[in-house]
């Protein structure tokens, strides 16, 4: 049987959901790569388990992005579809992606990732590309103190149906089928997007500016437990490099006002932050001592230390 597309999953102690999700993906045609980002539980040897996997492992945590073009180099199929290791798969829910990047024009294709109740991931699965005003409403606390503000709406398009395929502009790296042809063209992932975030929304932005579409398939059902990669980082960190992706894609699509303009608005956010978890509840000092230790890190880091450059 001529070989469909190859599954690319990138793992870092993900021993709690490597073998459903590989044994979820049972659709014939389909080759099962794991990168393993030099974990330090049982995924290495959980996921080999699994007949049929290539599993790739590193030295080393290369980051989502390099650990992703790894898998797609060692790859041989047309069509690349990147998962998460906490995502598993529907009945028929690779066919539906094969299917909705058949057209000629279609680069990419999400699909429709749903919580354990069988709920769309709302907020999530889909989103429209960051813009400074989406982006400055999120360092500045709007999204928090006033979730249904238009910038927020419109950016994680909470009045989408999910019900309905669409063209979208940005469906979440959790689940993405992109054609190699295209993946190829506008050379995939950009490794300096370290360790994650941010590097599905430049992937999609270039595949955009190059003439293709990308679609959002509702027939294709993926159960995703989500936060998987998050547990990962310790929260001082997972601030820290969301800011820094934050402004290097802003840096990549943006103009420099854009970006001069952002960095003052993460500069207020921090101060914002700093005020509010002096005045807080918080019962420990050294919790609200190391909070705006993490706070002013950002501030020198992402406002005066050009860690987008």
């Amino acid at each position: 049987m001529p070989l469909t597309g190859s599954i690319v999953i990138v793992t870092y102690n993900s021993a709690e959901h490597i073998e459903s999700c590989l044994r979820g993906l049972s659709e014939p045609g389909w080759e099962r790569i794991v990168v393993d980002n030099s974990s330090r539980d049982a995924t290495f040897e959980r996921a080999r388990a699994v007949t049929g996997t290539v599993v790739l492992p590193n030295a080393e945590n290369r980051g989502f992005a390099a650990a992703a073009q790894q898998g797609a180099r060692a790859a041989r199929g047309p069509l690349l579809l990147f998962l998460n290791p906490d995502v598993v798969a529907e009945p028929g829910a690779l066919d539906a992606l094969r299917a909705a990047v058949e057209p000629q024009s279609v680069a990419a294709a999400g699909g429709r990732l749903l919580n354990s109740d069988g709920t769309p991931q709302v907020g999530f699965a889909v989103r429209r590309f960051p813009t400074l005003g989406s982006a400055l409403a999120e360092v500045l606390l709007l999204n928090r103190l006033v979730p249904a503000n238009p910038w927020n709406r419109r950016y994680r398009c909470l009045d989408f149906d999910y019900d309905r395929a669409a063209e979208v502009e940005q469906p979440a790296g959790a689940c993405l089928l992109v054609k190699r042809s295209a993946w190829e063209a506008v050379g995939g992932f950009d490794e300096s997007f370290f360790p994650l975030w941010f590097e599905d929304v430049d992937l999609c932005r270039r595949l955009r500016a190059g003439g293709w579409t990308i679609v959002y398939e509702p027939r294709a059902g993926f159960r995703h437990a989500g936060g998987h990669s998050l547990a990962r980082l310790a929260p001082a960190e997972q601030q820290l490099h969301w800011y820094r992706n934050l402004l290097r894609y802003f840096r990549k699509h943006h103009s420099r006002l854009a970006v001069v303009a952002l960095r003052v608005g993460i500069l207020a956010g921090m101060l914002l932050r700093m005020l509010a978890t002096a005045l807080g509840a918080r019962p420990h000092a050294e919790g609200r001592r190391a909070s705006v230790r993490a706070y002013a890190r950002v501030i020198r880091c992402c406002v005066f230390g050009g860690a987008a450059e």
